[in-house]
């Protein structure tokens, strides 16, 4: 299902009674084009606008986003970091256990297939630099502000942990 938000349109795909893949920017697939969304994809694409739109600070849509292990676990973890907080790669993969595996972290968030819904856009590099994003930059830093704007504050922070 393709729907257009205040950051551009998404694509959704859902499989099985979960969304496993959310395509920002104008690329992307719509397997369902011509066909009424379901009921699922309709209520995803409602909680993202609401979250877009601040009003909104988690989902609770079902997720299956695939990938190895390790990757699902990094995706987990994501999940875990409070709205309008930040952890950098390193701090991620020390979480995790890994100390030295910030370079996997980051391959990790990269490869996330349901961005936003798994908030990669919390992870930063060392010393707060925004680091990459599957829609850019300064979609990642407008995420940033968003959140930090809906906690009262300014600017991002490392507040996840």
């Amino acid at each position: 299902m393709r729907c257009e938000t205040a950051i551009g349109p998404v694509t959704m795909v859902e499989s099985g009674g979960a969304i496993v893949r959310l395509v920002l920017g104008g690329e992307g697939l719509d397997p369902g084009a011509g066909e009424e969304p379901s009921e699922l994809l309709r209520e995803a694409a409602s909680q993202l606008r609401s979250y877009l739109a601040g009003r909104r600070r988690s989902f609770s849509v079902p997720l299956s986003p695939g990938g190895s292990p390790f990757m699902r676990t990094v995706w987990e973890r994501l999940q875990q970091i409070p709205y309008g907080g930040t952890m950098s790669y390193g701090q991620l993969a020390a979480a995790l256990g890994r100390a030295r595996g910030a370079r996997a972290v980051g391959r990790a968030c990269a490869l996330n297939p349901i961005p936003i819904l798994i908030p990669c856009h919390r992870v930063v590099g060392a010393q707060g630099a925004l680091g990459g994003f599957s829609a850019g930059p300064g979609v990642k830093q407008w995420l940033l502000e968003l959140e930090a704007r809906g906690l009262g504050g300014g600017q991002r922070g490392g507040r996840g942990g």
